[in-house]
């Protein structure tokens, strides 16, 4: 077992893809002209080859790394019979943010627990902006160095999400992400459920968005945030009481100002009773809230979490306007204990993407201009920002955090662990061909809780040790000390 300050993380346990041939980078070719001698297999350190019944065979082209391979098998041959290529699958997979080599490599942090050493670039996408334009600094020039090793442990990832010391519950995560609202009806029950359960041997938490709090989830209690949307789907007293942290939804940042919108195939018997809705029917979420436009009305809101559950920690969801500055100094005088900014770069296959390209602030851009102003404000340390909107890699993470958030939320990371291809078919009932995205009971097992628990949390600890190795490379001890800590990071065209 993993033990960090007394909590004891998960063990990585290789989960291999369900699929009989797992995508990859490359390919390699057998032709008729081999020998079968077995210098392929002598060669090759990653289980790229076979001998079956003395016949030398591929039988796992994905873990071959290419180009980068320190004994290329395709030249030793002694007869040439090998020869590499390029997978043509692989260069149709994906988009610019998430690039065919950071889906293959989360898929590889998935299977076993650890980034991939060689043939796929895991820390950056192709989008030519946001957090692929900032690199992490290795400098000895660092301001405000702390010595890591000056207590013999290792860099502390926990976040403590109650900084108002008022009498809610005390709650620390044990690594500085959790899992975004992914409704029931947006995606499978199983997945849904893979998530939590990942969340709790994590020490974090998984949110249920905006679908109602499904029977399922219940085992889940004390690592579940519960969601109140504009739409009010299945919020009831009894589920807020349930929970330590409850969520105001009031936008998203991949679509602010068009609210929520589940298409009418996805709406099955299940979706509706929870939606308390009717079968078939497409449902809408409001855009806001009706009843809440100034402070005064937030801490309205707030009010009537904390007399429902007194001790419920309430978190905020905004996407990022031009004044989320403002927005962010009015949670925090109307009481609650996180933030939660959500940016422009995230959302599902089912987000429009005149919307996320056009409307909201990039998430890189209203993380600092917050994190300044409630410095300014005298109340920084008193309230927990929580950054969202395209955070695909333990980089990333490090990135936002130096730039001032506390912690991150993920959302379509989790889902690719689930080998996800961004086919952005997510909002068709049937339109997700991997069980992910789906509310089509055949489709939805796919998708098996133990298979989709393990695959999250072996990509979570490969981000937790990514994570651990860049903070010692920076000599900080934790990941407090690098909360704004802008000196860690450089622009690219500014450095």
């Amino acid at each position: 077992m993993n033990r960090e300050r007394g909590f004891v993380f998960p063990e990585v346990i290789k989960t291999p893809s369900r699929f009989r041939n797992p995508i990859g980078k490359y390919r390699l070719n057998r032709s008729k002209g081999c020998i079968s001698c077995g210098k392929c297999l002598e060669t090759c350190t990653r289980d790229v080859h076979a001998m079956v019944k003395g016949k030398a065979l591929v039988r796992n082209h994905y873990l071959c790394v290419g180009y980068d391979c320190e004994n290329p098998c395709h030249q030793v041959c002694p007869v040439k019979a090998l020869s590499l290529r390029r997978n043509p699958d692989f260069e149709t997979m994906g988009d610019y943010r998430w690039s065919p080599d950071l889906l293959v490599s989360a898929w590889h942090m998935a299977e076993f627990g650890r980034p991939p050493e060689k043939g796929l670039e895991y820390r950056t996408g192709n989008s030519g902006g946001g957090f692929d334009k900032l690199r992490i600094l290795f400098s000895n020039k660092l301001k405000d160095r702390v010595d890591c090793n000056s207590n013999g442990l290792e860099p502390d990832l926990a976040v403590e999400l109650n900084r108002r010391e008022d009498n809610a519950h005390r709650i620390r995560i044990e690594v500085p992400f959790y899992g975004g609202g992914m409704s029931y009806g947006s995606v499978s029950i199983n997945t849904m459920l893979s998530r939590v359960k990942a969340a709790k041997a994590l020490g974090t938490f998984c949110c249920t968005g905006e679908g109602g709090y499904p029977d399922e989830l219940k085992p889940y209690d004390e690592h579940v945030i519960t969601q109140v949307a504009t739409g009010l789907f299945g919020v009831r007293e009894e589920t807020i009481q349930r929970v330590k942290i409850v969520e105001f939804k009031y936008a998203q940042g991949a679509k602010p100002g068009l609210g929520g919108h589940l298409l009418g195939d996805k709406v099955t018997p299940g979706v509706a009773r929870m939606r308390e809705a009717v079968v078939g029917y497409p449902l809408f979420s409001p855009f806001p809230f009706h009843s809440v436009y100034s402070v005064e009305d937030h801490k309205k809101h707030v009010d009537w979490i904390k007399a429902v559950n007194p001790r419920a920690l309430v978190s905020v969801k905004v996407s990022t306007p031009t004044d989320v500055d403002m927005v962010a100094v009015g949670s925090y005088y109307a009481g609650a204990h996180i933030i939660h900014l959500d940016g422009s770069y995230g959302g599902t296959g089912a987000a429009p993407d005149i919307a996320k390209k056009n409307i909201a602030m990039p998430i890189e851009y209203a993380v600092p201009k917050v994190h300044r102003f409630l410095t300014e404000e005298g109340v920084r340390d008193k309230i927990t920002v929580v950054a969202s909107g395209g955070i695909r890699t333990p980089h990333d993470v490090v990135k936002i955090i130096a730039l001032g958030a506390d912690a991150v939320c993920t959302g379509t990371a989790d889902l690719v662990a689930l080998e996800c291809i961004r086919c952005h078919n997510c909002e068709s009932g049937r339109g997700c061909a991997r069980g992910i995205a789906t509310t089509d009971p055949e489709l939805m097992d796919l998708v098996g809780l133990e298979w989709g628990a393990q695959r999250i949390i072996n990509m979570f600890m490969a981000w937790r040790s990514e994570m651990i190795r860049i903070l010692k490379k920076l000599s900080i001890s934790s990941l407090k000390d690098l909360v704004g800590n802008t000196a860690c990071i450089s622009h690219i065209d500014y450095s």
